[in-house]
């Protein structure tokens, strides 16, 4: 029989909490897992939960290293999970539904809620924070986008999927910062690709305007403390990403 649905993620050092992720995806008909030199337990995690696991010897960034994930993928239906996002039971549900009679043409998003250091976060713009994540393998795929990538689907119908994603993207600080950098390095690569420039200027008010929009105009002041310390952390990611390109023009 053709498989129905095809869980597909990309991995490198998921960590402990990457079982959490794969037992929520019980309902796909397979799990596909990419993964670019993992050198902790990802690997041995995948496995016991039955991924069909391929590796990747380069980083060609987040976007063409997920049309390379998708390629694996043999279920008519592929559905998009990061490694540190747990399906709601709402949700799985909901995707079942999605994908016994649907016209062609059709995507769904997903509402992602997401945990910051001990708290869901429901404002700062950060919910509800709809994606793209479910649609025909044969119909879509993702951009070639370094990092922010997202799902190449102009024209299509976008309908939304009941249930949230849970997004555990900070729970340990080192690890936040660490990838907060390399997104934020990426970004710079991206855009210096493309001939952009940056001075310091651009870094010390694009990221005072991510803090002002993030904490009065996005309501972040009503996530409490945890508002405020998510709107520093974005004006640091924004100054960072513009010192970066700042630093790429001036080589």
């Amino acid at each position: 029989m053709p498989l129905k649905l095809s869980a597909v993620l990309i991995t490198k050092n998921a960590g402990e909490d990457f079982e959490r992720c794969l037992q929520s995806l019980t309902f796909a008909d397979e799990i596909v897992v990419l993964d670019s030199g993992s050198t902790d337990n990802t690997l041995a995690i995948a496995k016991r939960a039955g991924a069909r696991i391929f590796t990747s010897q380069t980083w060609p960034g987040f976007g063409t290293q997920r049309q390379h994930a998708q390629q694996y993928a043999q279920g008519e239906w592929v559905f998009w999970v990061d490694v540190d996002e747990v399906v709601s039971d709402e949700l799985a549900l909901a995707v079942q539904a999605a994908i016994d009679d649907t016209p062609v043409n059709t995507v769904f998003e997903v509402s992602r809620l997401s945990w910051f250091f001990g708290r869901f976060i429901r404002h700062s713009g950060w919910y509800p924070d709809h994606i793209v994540r479910l649609y025909r393998r044969t119909e879509f795929a993702y951009n070639d986008a370094l990092v922010h990538e997202k799902v190449h689907c102009d024209g299509a119908q976008v309908k939304k999927l009941s249930g949230e994603l849970l997004h555990y993207t900070a729970t340990d600080f080192q690890d936040y910062l660490s990838k907060s950098v390399r997104y934020a390095a990426d970004w710079a690569e991206g855009r210096h690709r493309r001939g952009k420039k940056a001075n310091l200027f651009d870094a010390c008010s694009h990221s005072t305007a991510a803090f002002l929009r993030k904490y009065i105009f996005q309501r972040g002041f009503l996530d409490g403390r945890h508002g405020f310390l998510l709107a520093v952390f974005t004006a640091h990611y924004v100054f960072n990403k513009y010192a970066a390109l700042w630093i790429k023009t001036r080589r």
